[in-house]
């Protein structure tokens, strides 16, 4: 009995060892799975951090889309909406007609700029000539930039649709950046964030007229088909009251698109080079402060009309427009194409505005007005051409145009004129 207990036992205790054996093997087998993918967890998280800080990196260095800093983010949304919640009232009391696309009048817009220029931050508006108010602060970080000391600015700007863009612009010593950010409307009058974006200005100047002329980096070819245009204008410095009404009224209905009144050299003795079929629609815009409507003249402009209105603005004779204009002898008309993709190639230059910088009295009581193109696309130039427009006023406030010679051999900075009628 006792060696069968023994016996016993001693099986008991083979047992007890080869089970415990296995657990130990079986309990190293898990550990070192779990180990195994533990290592595998560690090493697919690093690769998916070690490839965000590379896209983030790339990111950096392409210059747009930049990361925002949530402090960054947070202070321009709520300086946005604290801005609207300003001009709150003015908007929802403002007349904002039946279409989608809301438009407020001026007058409203100007109340707005009232409001948010009593927190003493520069504020500005989309319109062509507006000055911007607290220009100063701008002017200052501007001035400090140029001297190597880093610094930040923000300038708001007031659209038309009564929404507000806030940009803030920061100097580390080195690069130049912008944060972007815009606010509108919603349907029951709530201030919405619709965008905002960071990124670093690849090329910047400010002008001795005042410009803060600026190109922001952008997707460039292989990863665009298509041009982006970075360019940016701000007017910093404002254009007098003189100047500014002058150019409404004797030359920005003209520009330097569809006619050749602005951007060509002539005079009284030489005006066989003007587009007058071109120049048509624009004249009759500033007289009668309405678009030609063009649907009315299907077979061409009557001849004693389209004579009359060119012979107001130019010092010239019906004779002479005949000779130098495209007219139809059998239906005594003159020829009306509008501008379209099969008789104007679209430039840059086109897109220019002309501002005026000075205006001088002469002896013999005509007046000269110079002035520069500002074209805000892909040039980015304040004065792509400075050209001087002689013109004499009369008593009732009406003027005619009495010549144009562009300065400083300007002519070779844009493109050839093209007629939208081939000249016979």
């Amino acid at each position: 009995m006792m060696k069968l207990k023994k016996k016993v036992i001693l099986v008991a205790y083979v047992m007890m060892c080869v089970a415990l054996l296995c657990a130990c093997n079986n309990n190293g087998n898990m550990k070192n799975e779990y180990a195994g993918k533990t290592g595998e967890n560690e090493q697919k998280e690093y690769t998916e951090s070690t490839d965000e800080e590379a896209d983030t990196d790339r990111q950096i260095e392409k210059g747009y889309d930049l990361p925002i800093d949530a402090r960054q983010r947070e202070e321009a949304e709520e300086d946005c909406k604290e801005m609207m919640g300003l001009i709150s009232e003015l908007y929802k009391n403002a007349d904002k007609g039946c279409a989608s696309n809301v438009v407020i009048a001026d007058e409203v817009i100007d109340q707005m700029v009232e409001k948010l220029k009593a927190t003493g931050c520069p504020v500005t508006i989309t319109e062509i000539y507006s000055n911007m108010e607290n220009h100063k602060k701008l002017e200052e970080f501007l001035n400090a930039s140029l001297a190597g000391n880093s610094g930040s600015a923000i300038v708001y700007e007031i659209h038309s649709d009564g929404g507000i863009g806030r940009y803030k612009y920061s100097y580390d010593g080195k690069d130049m950046y912008v944060l972007s950010a815009k606010a509108a409307w919603s349907d029951d009058n709530k201030p919405v964030m619709t965008y905002i974006s960071y990124a670093r200005i690849k090329e910047w100047r400010f002008t001795d007229k005042g410009w803060f002329c600026y190109e922001l980096c952008v997707p460039e070819y292989p990863e665009v088909t298509e041009m982006v245009d970075g360019s940016c204008m701000v007017r910093v410095k404002p254009i007098t009251e003189e100047n500014r009404e002058m150019s409404e009224k004797c030359v920005l209905g003209l520009a330097y698109q569809g006619n050749n009144l602005l951007c060509s050299d002539w005079d009284a003795d030489h005006m066989e080079h003007l587009d007058y079929n071109g120049m048509y629609e624009y004249l009759y815009a500033m007289k009668y402060q309405e678009q030609f409507p063009s649907e009315d003249y299907p077979d061409g402009i009557p001849k004693d009309e389209f004579e009359r209105l060119i012979m107001e603005y130019l010092p010239i004779t019906a004779e002479e427009i005949q000779k130098y204009a495209t007219f139809d002898k059998e239906k005594q008309t003159y020829v009306w194409v509008s501008l379209g993709c099969f008789n104007y190639a679209p430039t840059y230059f086109g897109t220019s505005f002309p501002e005026i910088t000075d205006i001088r009295e002469n002896k013999d009581g005509t007046v000269t007005l110079t002035m520069d193109a500002v074209c805000s696309m892909i040039l980015c130039d304040d004065a792509v051409i400075t050209h001087e427009l002689t013109v004499r006023f009369s008593e009732d406030g009406s003027f005619q145009y009495l010549g144009n010679k562009i300065l400083y051999d300007g002519n070779s900075n844009i493109p050839e004129y093209q007629y939208r009628i081939v000249r016979q």
